[in-house]
């Protein structure tokens, strides 16, 4: 199987296990809720961070079912990111994965609880014992643990709040490599770390997927400063220019467009390099991490 095939794999597993979670199940007046939540939280995505941890579950002798709860709650964690992300108070966007931010549908008080939701549901999740019964509690605790920390004050949560603060200031490129190391990196190393848990990885195997997800979040957070300057926000399903209208500090405004198109193919191949000879078989996050390199969405 191709990586590319594999990868469609994992993202309709995780839709189906999201739809299938994302009910109204008890509720007696929350439906609108959940329908904001799923409004969100189904409306597609490339799905890297499931994928990633699924794909280092799989390759470490996991049957990828049994992790699917934990790729689910950090989708459901990142989307709520997105949803806090695009209110009026954040980056007031009014698009997002090409149709109407949240927030422009339900409100901006219905928005925040819907993020507020997804965020609480993660941990209902990835803590299920009807869902976790076949792993190792431990692994388990771990997971979930890692899961709060990456999402957390010290993860994309501080990472946002460092962004904030940086707005109409110049930042150097340590301090926003910093900041994009939480806010945008902190759930990409969380999917492989947690994968690596789930997995029993050694502690040799757990230190290349984290030089893995460092270099591919940095390369992923710069390639989206590229896109944000000269992306087509058909293609995107995202308004660009964002950057830009809320003073922020980027990548290509630090380095050029060049040396960041450079640094991109540079960070990709330093992560493929951190895990050949690791695991038994790289080909989809080889795969996975070049295809990221020049994206165009």
């Amino acid at each position: 199987m191709n990586w590319q095939t594999r990868l469609n794999e994992y993202i309709g597993q995780t839709q189906l296990f999201l739809d299938h979670n994302l009910n109204t199940d008890g509720c007696v007046g929350q439906e609108k809720l959940v329908e904001a939540m799923r409004y969100s939280a189904l409306a597609g995505g490339k799905r890297l961070r499931p994928a990633l941890l699924l794909e280092f579950y799989r390759i470490l002798g996991g049957k990828v079912e049994r992790a699917l709860p934990f790729a689910a709650a950090l989708e459901m964690i990142h989307t709520y990111s997105l949803i806090h992300d695009d209110l009026p108070c954040m980056d007031n966007d009014d698009l997002r994965r090409g149709q109407p931010t949240n927030h422009k549908v339900y409100g901006e008080a219905m928005a925040v609880l819907a993020g507020d939701a997804l965020l609480t549901q993660a941990f209902v999740l990835a803590t299920d014992p009807g869902y976790t019964a076949g792993l190792p509690a431990q692994a388990v605790l771990e997971a979930a643990h890692c899961l709060a920390q990456q999402a957390g004050v010290l993860g994309m949560a501080g990472g946002q709040a460092l962004d904030l603060q940086a707005e109409g200031k110049e930042l150097g490129i340590q301090a926003l490599t910093q900041l994009q190391a939480c806010k945008t990196g902190a759930l990409i190393c969380a999917a492989c770390q947690i994968g690596c848990i789930l997995g029993g990885a050694s502690e040799e195997q757990t230190q290349a997927a984290q030089t893995y997800a460092s270099c591919i979040g940095l390369a992923f957070q710069i390639q989206d400063d590229i896109l944000d300057i000269e992306g087509d926000e058909a293609v995107l399903g995202k308004p660009v220019g964002s950057d830009q209208t809320n003073q922020k500090s980027t990548f290509p405004a630090l380095l050029g467009l060049p040396a960041c198109r450079q640094k991109v193919h540079e960070l990709t191949e330093q992560a493929v390099a951190a895990i050949e000879g690791k695991f038994a078989q790289t080909e989809f996050l080889t795969g996975l991490a070049r295809s990221l390199d020049g994206r165009e969405k």
